[in-house]
């Protein structure tokens, strides 16, 4: 794999802030379209409250580049209201649902209630029923305290499913890093101090760049969508991360020249 293409970086779906839509007047085609043409991903959400059409999938497919990708959220059906307990025929159909995005699935997410607390059992039943289905990537965003420790790493680790690294981090300081299967790195950016609405300040989009590591796959999923700063944040952060590589390219042709 190329490089540029071991870090993606994008938003919590695909609208276009306001201030942005200048930019693009002069550019035809779907709101996708033109976001597919700046950003190489995004995370879907709406799938979290409903089921879309195969056409609607087909259709999402088409309109983006060939290596544009889509994370998507798993719906509340299994994580929140059946509570991973018991939810074979309903990921099942979920997973039946996303095909028709065929080569363009990037992770599958399962966000969890902050009340729901790890129970081993129950987790591990429904780590065995995903893998049973679904060998792609697999990220996980829990949000109770009882999930942040080296026992649960483990457990994740030989299921290959990576633990989300949030901001602010429910569940505890652990939460703000990632855990779980190293092999994948999914940052999932809310807006601090006022969740979904702050934009992220230089300091700090200067640090999460200091952490990708220009080797390892890694999505960065900014979802401070409310005000519109989800989609400048992601574009300051582009920048940043494309110096890194540039830097690490730089370092290997130097070596490569001696």
């Amino acid at each position: 794999m190329h490089p540029i293409n071991m870090f993606r970086i994008g938003t919590a779906g695909w609208s276009m802030p306001q201030q942005f839509q200048p930019e693009w007047s002069h550019r035809l085609g779907s709101h996708l379209q033109r976001y597919s043409r700046m950003l190489p991903c995004v995370e879907i959400n709406s799938t979290f409250y409903r089921v879309h059409r195969a056409t609607t999938w087909d259709r999402w497919a088409k309109e983006t580049p060939a290596d544009f990708r889509f994370s998507i959220k798993a719906p509340k059906t299994i994580t929140h209201d059946a509570k991973l307990r018991d939810v074979e025929p309903l990921m099942q159909a979920f997973f039946t649902q996303i095909e028709p995005l065929g080569e363009k699935r990037g992770p599958v997410l399962f966000q969890l209630p902050p009340s729901l607390a790890f129970d081993k059992s129950m987790v591990t039943d429904f780590l065995i029923a995903v893998r049973n289905m679904y060998s792609a990537d697999i990220v996980l965003e829990p949000r109770h305290p009882s999930w942040f420790n080296d026992a649960v790493d483990d457990l994740l680790v030989k299921y290959k499913i990576t633990r989300v690294a949030a901001d602010p981090p429910k569940g505890g300081p652990k939460a703000s890093a990632c855990g779980g299967d190293e092999g994948l790195a999914y940052y999932r950016l809310h807006g601090s101090p006022h969740m979904y609405y702050s934009s992220y300040d230089a300091a700090f989009l200067n640090s999460l760049g200091s952490k990708i590591e220009p080797h390892k796959r890694t999505w960065i999923i900014f979802d401070n969508t409310a005000a519109g700063h989800a989609y400048s944040n992601a574009l300051q952060l582009q920048v940043l991360a494309n110096e890194i590589y540039r830097d690490e390219d730089d370092r290997s042709t130097t070596s490569l020249a001696r």
